[in-house]
């Protein structure tokens, strides 16, 4: 191994004393591979042990905890317990390459499909409408509490599948990110009160993990720094949303972003790094994950250098499965940087996700045809 990339597979111990073997994590994406009813697919399993190899922690793609809030065709579910025999060989296939296996928890909210939820019907906060979107139903209090309690429940599933630990989906504008945000809360009852909702879900998944599971149980949770819209999130509620869960019973954040060393839009300087902001915020705290368009070597030494402690990868993984392992065995010259449209295996991708990085033009790097 090249030296300079040692630091990069030193071990971690996370706050509730769990230690990952290095600083590598997949990150969650979608991989529309599930089967149609959300069970776990001989197809998905493929995908995720590749991956898996030489990796620290391994989080799932956004697994829906509630029929309602099924945003993706080939989604994987964690709302049933018919979902858990699958799950147990998605966590196996997982653990067996010696990462810690961590399931994305997520509802869709505002942004699930009508097609492929209970009678069409698309919840939210509140019923504001948003260009492209289907207006959705503003949810009555009681079926707030029952999302929240279905949180609580595929925390428990997680446990009986034998998962490592949860990553709670607080961000890409999802349902509780909805309900932290301005733009998509508009509720003048109890649950307008924006921290509320993302406190309860973490408040439900600990008491879940207290009685069913145990100390070495990982809870994480995702945000999204800033949204595009006004009124939106800026840096300024999330330095708020940040001091909040720094407080919780969280063993990591993990903040999404498309590009690593992005910049702040608003609510603090502009010229500054949100990840550097978040660091500094975040002061040691909790562990934070970084994550946005690494793709080489030298990308992920330089994201390491600014001192975060994870590092996510997500597209570099659909492109070479064994990133890490080239590192680690000093071939990093060997890294694939570049979806090949015309390789027999896909590069181990799913299907239907195959098809869709053909169309989607720029989103992974690919080379001429």
């Amino acid at each position: 191994m090249n030296e300079k990339y040692a630091s990069l597979f030193e071990d971690l111990t996370l706050p509730n004393g769990v230690t990952l073997k290095n600083r590598f994590v997949l990150a969650p994406m979608t991989h529309y591979a599930s089967n149609p009813d959300g069970t776990i697919s001989d197809q998905e399993l493929s995908y995720i042990a590749q991956r898996s190899k030489d990796i620290g922690m391994v989080i799932t793609a956004a697994s829906n905890v509630s029929d309602s809030g099924k945003a993706f065709p080939g989604q994987p579910s964690v709302a049933h317990d018919t979902d858990i025999p699958g799950l147990k060989k998605q966590a196996d296939a997982i653990k067996a390459e010696g990462a810690k296996a961590i399931i994305q928890l997520h509802h869709g909210g505002r942004e699930a499909v009508a097609e492929l939820v209970p009678n069409g019907d698309i919840v939210a906060p509140s019923s504001v409408e948003k260009e492209g979107t289907v207006t959705p139903r503003a949810l009555e209090t009681a079926e707030i509490e029952q999302i929240i309690a279905d949180f609580g429940e595929a925390t428990r599933r997680a446990i009986e599948a034998g998962f490592d630990g949860v990553e709670i989906h607080g961000a890409n504008g999802y349902i509780i990110q909805q309900f932290f945000s301005p733009f998509s809360n508009r509720r003048e009852d109890e649950w307008g009160e924006r921290l509320r909702f993302p406190l309860a879900v973490i408040d439900t998944v600990k008491k879940a993990v207290e009685k069913h599971g145990s100390k070495d149980f990982i809870i994480g949770y995702r945000f999204s720094p800033e949204e595009p819209e006004t009124p939106g999130l800026t840096m300024k509620e999330t330095f708020e949303l940040v001091d909040a869960l720094v407080e919780q019973p969280l063993d990591y954040l993990h903040v999404s972003l498309m590009d690593f060393h992005s910049k702040a839009r608003r609510g603090a300087d502009t010229n500054a790094k949100r990840i550097d902001l978040l660091q500094e915020r975040i002061n040691g705290r909790i562990p934070l994950i970084g994550v946005g368009s690494l793709y080489s070597a030298e990308d992920v030494s330089a994201a390491k250098a600014t001192g975060v402690p994870l590092i996510a990868l997500g597209r570099e993984m659909l492109i070479d499965p064994e990133f890490a392992t080239k590192l680690k065995e000093g071939r990093e010259d060997e890294i694939i940087r570049l979806i090949d449209p015309a390789r027999e295996d896909h590069h181990g991708i799913p299907e239907q996700l195959w098809k869709i990085i053909l169309q989607m033009k720029g989103w992974v790097p690919t080379k001429a045809e």
